[in-house]
């Protein structure tokens, strides 16, 4: 059996030319070697599998080439190409830094530098992985690196530039890789199958190629297993099954459900892509980025950001017609808020119901209009229960002119109509279809509450006067004028009061977190019917209270209803009882109404924090 070589090795580019989606630094480097104009030291950055390392050790190889070609390449025939392919070559010296990183590697390295080449014009060092140096062995590389022989060309490689000292950056040209895009990857896959015979469809390749995320070394390792699973013939669902990756076919399917409002049909998808395995904040990324897709494909300038083929584009076509922008950027925004919540959440598959069910309700008639913020996380109820309207109060009343207007109730348990009666002339108000417990629930509301009538309700007639026993000559007869008490004056007690405190203490910032609590520590108390005391700690604190007392009093104000609400503080006595904020001051309340803690927390040696 005949060694076996992963294709990642051995379609390991050896020129310029043959290196993928680097032409720009390729090309950067060939007329640099053709115009002589070589560095001391380089830098190649990147993400991992785009081929730093492949260049630098082209780059080595060409600048010792003896015979180069017209076309700036190796020409692979002089004892120095030969050299180097069969690796025995002295002039072109690695390091893995990330296993050598100490300064006696480092000084290994120097010394190594001093020595001439024996064949070709120079030393190349390779460096991988370079920020895996430590600070000393960086420190004690920086003159050479700076002042190296005429002879000596540094080549550093990393994936995370950020980690290197600005000393060092500052000695090298540096050269950044960029990430494979899925094209070039689908075209070099293509080469590799054709090249080992084997037969491979294009939108299996196109999964392969978003899987391995833009580096070269992993497409090949992903198409190296996909070949092994398929026996050489790779499709679209052998690549799909042995890859574990969400097929398009599911989110095609679960975006016509959400646009068709079948929240059932979506939670049954969503069931049958979890019983497959798959997680679900990689589904939900996923729809984030099908949404995203779909708001590429509805713009023609935008269109070359779909990195798919030419089958599946169509469809993102074909389903974008039907999605309304509108939908789009709000499905796009609940998504993301689901992605963002989903670590911290508990009930994962319940929050990504919710999402789905906010996605499936945009695109109903009564959905909120897009005003460019967040859409509101409402759900809509599925199920409306018919409630039968109550009718209007139809009531008739007659004009008093001595007495003004009051009410009294006359209930009676078994009759459905109820009636109130001014007790001057014996108007009556009818109020029709009303039951015997809510008529008590109300006269029990009347007793507390002063009852308030609004004479706009109230239907007062003068077409037919009373006919009374002993007939006056018609005079002018003046409507009773009804009264009410304005909003202003509205009545109100001491729990409402601590209610209307704690909110507003609720709704102060982040920078009065302590004045808030201790504000929800506070007690109100109802001196009279407009007056309430807040009773303070020390001084400190009632300076603090009576700067905010503005504010205070304005606000409850507006939530009461009442012009007339004053606020007074007061220090408190030392007899008051104070309360306890922190552990040290509720262990001292604790250990005085039962000494043994004291006692416990000297012989445990306890202190408090």
């Amino acid at each position: 059996m005949e060694d076996y070589i992963v294709s990642a090795r051995k379609y390991r580019p050896m020129n310029f030319d043959s290196v993928v989606g680097q032409r720009a630094l390729t090309t950067t480097l060939k007329n640099a070697i053709a115009t002589g104009k070589l560095a001391h030291a380089y830098l190649f950055c990147g993400p991992r599998g785009v081929g730093k390392t492949t260049c630098a050790r082209i780059f080595a190889r060409t600048i010792n080439c003896l015979h180069l070609t017209p076309e700036g390449e190796a020409c692979g025939e002089c004892e120095s190409c030969r050299a180097f392919s069969e690796q025995r070559s002295y002039n072109i010296h690695e390091l893995d830094a990330a296993s050598n990183n100490s300064v006696d590697d480092i000084r290994t390295l120097i010394e190594q530098v001093r020595i001439p080449p024996q064949i070709g014009k120079y030393k190349v060092f390779i460096i991988d992985e370079v920020h895996m140096l430590s600070p000393s062995a960086f420190n004690a590389f920086l003159k050479t690196l700076e002042e190296p022989p005429h002879h000596a060309i540094f080549i550093l490689a990393t994936t995370e530039k950020h980690k290197i000292l600005p000393t060092i950056l500052s000695r090298c040209q540096i050269y950044d890789f960029n990430r494979m895009n899925v094209n070039d990857t689908v075209e070099h896959l293509k080469y590799v199958a054709e090249k080992e015979g084997i037969e491979a469809e294009v939108e299996a390749l196109n999964v392969i190629a978003q899987k391995a995320d833009g580096g070269m070394r992993d497409a090949l390792s992903i198409f190296d297993q996909v070949v092994s699973f398929t026996g050489g013939h790779v499709t679209y669902q052998r690549v799909i099954e042995n890859l574990n990756v969400l097929d398009y076919e599911y989110y095609f399917r679960i975006t016509d459900v959400l646009l068709d409002n079948k929240v059932p049909e979506a939670m049954l998808l969503l069931n049958e892509i979890l019983n497959k395995g798959f997680d679900g904040h990689h589904f939900i990324t996923g729809l984030a980025s099908h949404m995203r897709d779909l708001m590429v494909s509805r713009d023609s300038s935008t269109l070359p950001l779909l990195e798919v083929s030419d089958n599946v584009r169509a469809r993102y076509s074909e389903q974008a017609l039907r999605c309304d922008t509108k939908f789009l950027y709000r499905a796009i925004k609940v998504c993301n808020d689901c992605d963002l919540n989903y670590r911290a959440s508990k009930n994962k598959r319940l929050l990504v119901e919710l999402t789905l069910i906010q996605v499936a309700q945009l695109t109903t008639d009564d959905a909120d209009t897009w005003c460019g913020r967040s859409p509101k996380k409402i759900l809509k109820p599925i199920f409306n229960k018919q409630v039968t309207p109550v009718q209007s109060a139809q009531t008739t009343a007659t004009p008093a002119p001595e007495a003004p207007v009051s009410v009294a109730t006359a209930p009676t348990q078994q009759t459905e109509s109820k009636k109130i009666q001014t007790p001057s002339q014996g108007a009556s108000t009818t109020i029709e279809g009303g039951t015997s417990a809510l008529f008590a629930g109300q006269q029990a509301k009347e007793k507390s509450v002063v009852p308030t009538i609004k004479g706009s309700k109230l239907g007062v007639s003068i077409r037919q006067p009373l006919k009374n026993e002993n007939p006056q000559p018609q005079q002018q007869v003046e409507q009773p004028i009804v009264t009410q008490a304005p909003d202003e004056d509205a009545i109100f007690d001491e729990e409402k009061i601590c209610y209307c405190w704690r909110k507003f203490a609720n709704q102060l910032p982040i920078e009065e977190n302590a004045t808030a609590g201790r504000m929800r520590n506070m007690r109100p108390t109802l001196l009279n019917s407009t007056t309430f005391e807040v009773i303070v700690e020390n001084e400190l604190v009632s300076k603090k209270m009576q700067s905010m007392s503005p504010q205070i009093i304005q606000y409850m104000r507006s939530q009461i209803h009442n012009s007339k609400i004053e606020m007074t503080i007061r220090v408190a006595t030392p007899s008051e009882t104070k309360r306890a904020y922190g552990s040290v001051e509720q262990f001292q309340m604790m250990s005085t109404k039962n000494p043994v803690l004291q006692k416990l927390k000297e012989v445990l040696e306890l202190e408090l924090s």
